[in-house]
């Protein structure tokens, strides 16, 4: 072996550590992905639980089931735009719901409906009733985004839900999480949306990042060897 190649190993070596240090961490990660969605699938499954039992971590809380009674608050009403089903356009329908013993509102998703243009929704002929007795899961609202949220010609519809604005819009705290309606209780009418289900909880990126580090490494590897045998 040349002096001269020897620093060229020493960087193929370090390259080569560092490309599995990183493919083992991102199996590591997938393997973290895979036990935090065992955890929400068996949530998702369990019992309905009073809100009031609900961890006040909201973390804890996400998938958990239960049961949702109250009253809708159908003027503070808003639509999730561009959501679509099955390949069709649509919007996910949000309702406020209050409780006459707690100021603070819970957002109800109760359901997704069919719109030409993923946009527009004459809301009055999809109220279930003043009441609504039944159960959902919990979804935490997402981060905050840069952007326009509301749209400029619909007041009512949004990409996505902003609990810091949408209180300045109906002049009333909410909770820091959500309730995805899944099952009303009693017979359900012509006016109930079609009911959302628990998204599908995917691993993630980590599997494919984990072998495009290991490729790396191998091609590390290989090179260097093809390299060192060709001088």
């Amino acid at each position: 072996m040349k002096v001269a190649e020897r620093p060229l190993i020493v960087v193929a070596v370090v390259l080569t550590l560092g490309f599995i240090r990183l493919g083992g961490w991102q199996l590591a990660r997938l393997h973290q992905r895979h036990r935090i969605n065992a955890e929400l699938a068996s949530r998702a499954v369990d019992a309905p639980v009073p809100i009031s039992q609900l961890p006040t971590d909201t973390a804890n809380a996400h998938y958990r089931r239960v049961a949702v009674n109250g009253a809708y608050d159908y003027a503070n009403e808003i639509v999730l735009t561009l959501r679509s089903r099955e390949g069709s356009p649509g919007v996910n329908i949000v309702t406020a719901l209050k409780t006459p013993t707690n100021d603070t509102a819970l957002l109800v998703v109760r359901g997704w409906v069919y719109s030409p243009d993923g946009m527009t929704l004459d809301l009055n002929k999809w109220r279930e009733g003043p009441q609504v007795s039944g159960s959902g899961f919990v979804e935490t609202y997402p981060p905050p985004r840069n952007g326009a949220n509301a749209s400029s010609t619909h007041p009512n519809a949004f990409r996505w839900l902003d609990r810091t604005r949408l209180e300045k819009r109906f002049n009333y705290p909410l909770k820091p999480y959500y309730i995805v309606l899944t099952a009303p209780l009693g017979d359900t009418t012509k006016n109930t949306p079609p009911r959302l289900t628990v998204p599908p909880m995917d691993e993630g990126p980590h599997r494919s990042y984990a072998i495009q580090w290991f490729s790396f490494a191998a091609i590390s590897i290989i090179g260097t060897i093809l390299f060192l045998r060709r001088k």
